[in-house]
């Protein structure tokens, strides 16, 4: 029976690869028009659907709590009126967004006469493996058609129900828009294997995104026979530099820990300069402590704070994701680099300093896909760069890095014009 089973799922998943390389075929030469209508009649759709889509997420909320889910990876997994609407609202974002499709972006004639030309083109077939977040179905979507791709989405199974809720709403403008109907796709299954089988599908999927937790990203990486544009844990760091105003160094930190616990731009750990510990940590600890975060403190820390829980090692590289922080005095800009750099999952750290030249040269060494001078590490976002949304945040450096929008899920190709040159022997 399970043989049976795994060769039945194999023949489904090699028919949706097949329908997504065809639809990817006519995406690639669909006009702006034509892709703009399908994303806002997407939008109306979500509006419009909405008490279907908070019934769906209902079920799933419901089947999460059962499975003890924490309460930031509900609130990952939580939809309501606000949150639908700010859907539909990034889909009309990215329907105004320019087609990278076609632009030029260099040209040049040879002595010969050649004139060449490098241009965007879609990658081509997206598969997008995701956890928890419903959203990420209306971003994912949305992104991969305004480039010109097809895509096929596998969601979490905590978040099944309202995935599949969101995707027929994009799928219903993407018929009234006239584009091939597979353009957007999703596994027809939870079941884990499928996973594993789309991995291998290297002549139907040009590249894998996956976005969740480090088990996933590992596997991916660990399985997968296509190239992958990743999106890791978001191991992120906020320095108090000895430069830094008290007010701002409250007002970030409390932002960048506690506005959502639960996204990948959250901070995870905060740094402290020595000098000024005694100055600037206290009042930024008691914010974060009255607004219920949990501090796992160094040594020195934990003297200038005694509700402060004594940090292991382990808890210098781990990604919390809930309302608890690791704080550790360090004697400097170079050092607070360091630590960074070796403890950090290159994703996005933030400075705050009235020094610009100690600003500019953490932001240049500092190696992470998002650097920040005074700012919040929760301005980690497509949207809030202007890209209109994201599939995820790129840590590598490969392709893509940092938030992978609109262009960045296009590649180039070069276009040649001659006039009947020959090559010489």
């Amino acid at each position: 029976m399970a043989t049976a089973r795994l060769s039945d799922l194999q023949d489904r998943m090699s028919r949706l690869g097949l329908a997504a390389r065809a639809a990817a075929s006519r995406m690639a030469t669909v006009p702006r028009s034509a892709k703009d209508r399908a994303l806002r009649a997407g939008a109306q759709a979500l509006r419009t659907r909405r008490a279907e889509i908070l019934e769906a997420n209902a079920r799933d909320m419901e089947a999460a709590r059962g499975k003890g889910l924490s309460g930031a990876m509900l609130d990952r997994l939580a939809l309501d009126p606000g949150r639908i609407e700010a859907m539909a609202a990034g889909l009309e974002t990215i329907a105004g967004l320019e087609d990278p499709v076609g632009t030029e972006l260099a040209r040049w004639r040879r002595p010969n006469g050649l004139d060449i030309a490098r241009v965007r083109v879609p990658l081509g077939v997206v598969g997008i493996i995701y956890e928890s977040r419903p959203n990420v179905t209306a971003d994912a979507g949305a992104l991969c058609l305004k480039a010109g791709n097809a895509a096929i989405l596998r969601g979490g199974s905590e978040s099944f129900h309202s995935s599949r809720a969101i995707l027929e709403c994009l799928r219903e403008g993407i018929l009234e828009a006239g584009l091939p109907e597979a353009a957007l796709q999703s596994l027809p299954t939870t079941d884990r294997a499928a996973v594993g089988i789309m991995l291998g599908m290297h002549e139907h999927i040009d590249v894998i995104v996956p976005r969740g937790g480090r088990s996933l990203i590992e596997r991916v990486y660990a399985e997968s026979r296509i190239p992958v544009l990743a999106h890791l844990d978001g191991l992120c760091h906020l320095y108090l530099h000895e430069a830094a105003d008290p007010a701002m160094a409250v007002e970030i930190a409390l932002n960048a820990k506690m506005r959502r616990t639960g996204i990948c731009g959250a901070a995870e750990t905060l740094l402290c300069d020595r000098a000024v510990a005694d100055r600037i940590l206290p009042p930024v600890l008691e914010a974060l402590i009255a607004a219920g975060c949990e501090i796992r403190g160094d040594a020195e820390v934990c003297r200038l704070e005694p509700r402060a829980v004594p940090a292991t090692e382990e808890d210098w590289r781990t990604e919390y994701l809930d309302a608890i922080l690791s704080v550790k005095l360090v004697g400097g800009l170079e050092e607070a680099i360091a630590h960074v750099n070796a403890y950090g999952s290159h994703h996005t750290d933030s400075i705050v300093t009235g020094d610009r030249e100690a600003a500019e040269r953490f932001l240049a060494e500092v190696d992470s896909a998002i650097v920040m001078h005074n700012a919040s590490t929760q301005f980690a976002d497509g949207g809030e760069f202007g890209m209109g949304a994201e599939i995820g945040i790129s840590t590598g450096r490969l392709h893509a890095r940092g938030p992978v929008g609109v262009e960045q899920l296009t590649t180039f190709k070069y276009v040649v014009r001659g006039s009947g040159q020959t090559r010489p022997k």
